[in-house]
């Protein structure tokens, strides 16, 4: 099983009615009133599910290779465009080197691979203190932040 963190430390998973997107495009209407956490591939863009994003408690979005970052603009569209605030989570190949990008993507928790030291990815969240560009949770870029 995957060492599941925030970015304060080692996390308890909830336990959740698990759907996925075509389970949830089938049958809307039997979940209704469940708490529920929405799996989807990398393949599987926000704009499929954008809009119905505030029905699930937790969004968990798979990483399938390291070198596919679909899942990164699906974080940010579901932050920015859908306004989703329940917990999105990554999950597959989640190593050490991407959690501080997932977070500023608007990712809360990680399913780190299981060969991942989790100290070390608890460090790598403080890898940069002023990154130049904006994120989900700061719009204004390093010049505008300098400027307040």
């Amino acid at each position: 099983m995957a060492n599941l963190i925030n970015t304060q430390g080692p996390v308890q998973d909830t336990e959740l009615t698990t759907v996925t997107l075509e389970q949830w495009q089938e049958e809307k209407a039997s979940f209704a009133g469940q708490s529920l956490e929405l799996t989807v591939s990398s393949d599987q863009t926000a704009d499929l599910f954008g809009e119905d994003a505030a029905n699930f408690a937790r969004i968990s979005i798979d990483f399938p290779k390291f070198a596919d970052g679909r899942g990164y603009s699906a974080a940010r569209l579901l932050r920015e465009k859908y306004k989703y605030t329940g917990e999105l989570r990554a999950v597959g190949d989640v190593l050490i080197d991407q959690v501080f990008f997932m977070k500023r993507c608007g990712f809360d928790t990680y399913a780190l691979r299981e060969d991942q030291i989790v100290e070390d990815a608890i460090a790598a969240f403080s890898t940069f203190t002023n990154p130049y560009q904006n994120d989900v949770h700061d719009q204004r870029p390093l010049f505008r932040r300098r400027l307040s």
